[in-house]
């Protein structure tokens, strides 16, 4: 937190060097997190452009309260759901079309291991309503609290809590049915 400031103050005054390094920093995590809302590993990388453009753009007015990394996720998933609307796609995203973006495994084994459980996973997210899959994705990835996510989306915590726990429930629901075919 306090090496996020410094590198926005920094920033601020105009250091290329601190931009940079917060891009570095959190450039995977947004893509992991806008190509699980999104469903769309180039879309993805166009909402998380769109957004570091933005932050550079409104940096002179910008003020952290939070996390960096928290108003960042924040950023890509309005982004997102902005992106969405506009393309008019709703809920149901045809299977098979994330691309995940995570970091290598050591040995080969564990890459396949980890490659096909992404992939079982990228699908079942895919299936999930599109509140859902947001409010997994922010709570688990990006650690955004209830009420965070909540103010986000314009809605009550309680309603945030029971999209998370029914997302939850149909992930469960939808991985145990492919492991028993």
């Amino acid at each position: 937190m306090f090496q996020d400031r410094l590198l926005l103050w920094k920033f601020k005054t105009g250091s290329q060097d601190a931009f940079c390094r917060i891009y570095e920093k959190y450039v995977n995590d947004l893509l992991t997190l806008a190509a699980n809302l999104l469903a769309d590993g180039s879309s993805a990388e166009d909402v998380v452009q769109d957004v570091f453009i933005s932050f550079v753009k409104s940096a002179d007015k910008f003020y952290l309260t939070g996390s960096l990394k928290g108003y960042l996720a924040t950023c890509v998933a309005n982004r997102a759901r902005d992106y969405i609307r506009d393309n008019k796609r709703r809920q149901t995203v045809r299977r098979g079309e994330t691309e995940r973006i995570a970091p290598e495994p050591q040995s080969p084994v564990q890459l396949v291991i980890r490659s096909e459980e992404l992939e079982k996973l990228g699908c079942a997210m895919t299936r999930l309503p599109y509140e859902q899959r947001e409010v997994v994705v922010l709570h688990l990835h990006s650690a955004l609290r209830f009420r965070q996510i909540a103010r986000l989306q314009n809605v009550s915590v309680k309603t945030v809590q029971s999209r998370y726990r029914y997302g939850l429930d149909k992930l469960r629901s939808i991985l145990n049915g492919e492991v028993e075919k």
